[in-house]
């Protein structure tokens, strides 16, 4: 059971980890338009930060120009893993 437990806690971590970094490189993506990444990485972080970024930026008023969804994306991000981790039950 402490395996099933570490390994869920471990994803969860890694989830948010590799959210955050693709939410950081939407941002930099979108301050150097001109910039294009190999492979196809620009449309994979598109597709993957879309679904989470959309919903937040039209709940938003709008702010002048400045795009805060990705702050709040980060710290819901952060927020959801942290009680995420405290729901599982601790490892002796």
């Amino acid at each position: 059971m402490g395996f099933l437990i570490t390994f869920v806690e471990a994803f969860i971590t890694v989830l948010a980890q590799a959210l955050t970094l693709a939410i950081f490189v939407r941002v930099l993506l979108s301050w150097v338009p001109t910039l294009r990444l190999p492979f196809g990485l620009g449309e994979f972080v598109w597709s993957v930060t879309e679904p989470i970024l959309g919903p937040i930026r039209r709940a938003l008023p709008f702010m002048g120009g400045i795009d805060f969804s990705p702050l709040i994306a980060l710290i819901a991000i952060q927020v959801v893993a942290d009680i995420l981790r405290r729901l599982l039950p601790p490892v002796f």
